[in-house]
């Protein structure tokens, strides 16, 4: 099991971003719409650790850039309730990603703000 499962790599422009990477890596990130979100894909195939580009309004690289997401399949909701004790702090309860699962977004004991990830969707 990957402790890292996928990467959010915010953009100002998802157009223009998915150009640069289709250039740049030979390979076409696919764009997606998830309740009128538009992002994109990067190809992958099964399991294989992935990631997709982010539209950010007000894109600032130094704090929008990157979300690594964490691997707690299965537990979602206990991790979640473990943040507080552990020294952090909620920022986006457990939610649905569509057809990717669940996620909820914390900052770490160090102020780091990552993701949790469990491939089932959370039932809101």
């Amino acid at each position: 099991m990957n402790n890292f499962v996928w990467v959010d790599l915010g953009v100002a422009d998802l157009d223009r971003a998915v150009g640069f990477y289709h250039k740049v890596l030979d390979r076409k990130p696919t764009i997606e719409t998830f309740e009128q979100f538009r992002f994109a894909v990067f190809p992958h195939e099964g399991n294989d650790v992935s990631g997709c580009l982010v539209p950010k309004d007000n894109f600032q690289p130094l704090t929008d850039s990157t979300l690594i997401y964490f691997n707690v399949n299965g537990r979602l909701q206990n991790a979640v309730d473990q943040v507080e004790a552990a020294g952090g702090k909620v920022i986006e309860q457990p939610h649905s990603i569509g057809p990717h699962g669940s996620r909820a977004i914390i900052k770490d004991s160090e102020g780091n703000t990552v993701a949790l990830h469990s491939e089932e969707t959370v039932q809101l």
